[in-house]
């Protein structure tokens, strides 16, 4: 059996969308605007030196415990023991809204929701017509409607801003849905059973058009399992099982793919998680890298992060990716001195006790980050790709 060969038999179980962790939540800093400021150690920024910082690992949310403080050993001893908490079990897609971590986890099965601000657990499982059997991922429109992919139930269940179920989309057979992205009023849904992107009225759930089907060619789509739009409204969809991420117009033109199958940074062993940023890098979270990889719009590899190396920062068999600028005050405890945060990436862990990553990308004050070009085709070895964002300041 040749590498090829291996690869695709590992990824094989992705159709059946099966997830598996495991674990008890460590203890982390809590969440609010007053937490104390997290010490410069190594380990947490990416790039390692010395290439200027531009992730800073922040805070892991996995249950209850990390959003409060734990009691002192003599608060327990005067009440007693401390109740068992709630923690994650087998997380997939995560959203950020209004001040909450949306995670879809699908041994509950429903949506925990971490209140930052409140410092609060809690849990939407739906109810009625809305229960959900099988939730795999979630994205959340602007005006707070949620849209939940459901594989037990082969629908996109619909949720509105205060989490009463709305409707379902899908009909018998019409499609299993393991992801989704919103377009304006468009609804763009990952269906992993026909190899195919359906694009849905997001109100109705009425299928406008729908694009892909079983191959390996440029427009053809193979275990698609995660997809984002950017800013200009293209859409990329991840393809786990052609290691590759592939680029469409708004209406399902076939454009461009990104990565290939191999073992060096700039390739795809596992590919799940995207997400894109404002200014259109592309992060895609590998399974079996157990990293993120950010990419520029042309497909150029940036930079990598999250890898294990037994550092506590580190991912585990790392699921969705997702982006937040609107609730960055939430995170300010959690800088180290100097840097400077424009967004936060969360990425999802399905294995080991850290559960939901939360990284800050930004800059660093001492450092000149203008661009450098590259120069060379990626490495074809594991160990990092230099970062092409900017280099130290001359002293």
């Amino acid at each position: 059996m040749d590498r090829r060969q291996f690869l695709r038999a590992g990824a094989a179980g992705i159709s059946a969308v099966g997830l598996s962790a495991c674990g008890a939540p460590p203890s982390r800093p809590t969440a609010s605007a007053s937490a104390p400021q997290v010490p410069v150690k190594t380990g947490l920024f990416y790039p390692p030196p010395p290439s200027p910082p531009r992730v800073q690992y922040l805070a892991t949310f996995s249950g209850e415990a990390d959003l409060a403080p734990k009691a002192s050993d003599f608060a327990s001893f005067i009440v007693g023991e401390e109740v068992a908490s709630q923690h994650l079990v087998q997380p997939y897609g995560v959203e950020m809204f209004g001040g909450c971590i949306y995670v879809v986890d699908t041994a509950v099965p429903g949506i925990v929701v971490f209140d930052l601000a409140a410092q609060r657990m809690r849990t939407l499982l739906g109810a009625g017509g809305g229960t959900m059997k099988r939730p795999i991922n979630v994205t959340i429109a602007a005006d707070g409607t949620k849209y939940v992919c459901d594989t037990g139930r082969d629908q996109v269940l619909v949720y509105d801003r205060d989490d009463t179920f709305v409707t379902a989309f899908g009909a018998p057979e019409q499609f299993r849905p393991v992801d989704c992205a919103i377009n304006g009023e468009l609804l763009y849904v990952v269906d992993i059973a026909h190899h195919q992107v359906q694009v849905l009225d997001r109100t109705s759930g009425i299928v406008e058009f729908a694009f892909g089907k079983a191959g390996s060619a440029l427009g053809e789509l193979f275990h698609p399992t995660n997809l984002a739009i950017n800013a200009a409204g293209d859409v990329f969809v991840v393809e786990t099982s052609n290691f590759r991420v592939q680029r469409f117009s708004a209406r399902g033109e076939a454009l461009t793919t990104y990565g290939s199958i191999g073992d060096g940074p700039g390739h795809f062993a596992r590919p799940k998680g995207i997400a894109i940023d404002r200014t259109g890098h592309i992060y895609v979270g590998d399974s079996a890298f157990q990293n993120v990889q950010v990419f520029d719009d042309s497909g150029q590899l940036l930079m990598s992060f999250g890898q294990p190396e037994g550092s506590f920062s580190g991912l585990n068999l790392p699921a969705a990716v997702a982006i937040d600028y609107d609730d960055l005050n939430l995170f300010q405890g959690y800088l180290a001195t100097g840097f400077q945060l424009e967004h936060v990436v969360l990425v999802t862990s399905q294995f080991g006790p850290n559960k939901v990553d939360v990284f800050g990308y930004g800059t660093m004050r001492g450092y000149d980050y203008s661009p450098l070009q590259p120069t060379s085709p990626p490495a074809t070895s594991r160990q990092d790709a230099a970062d092409v964002h900017g280099r130290p300041q001359a002293t």
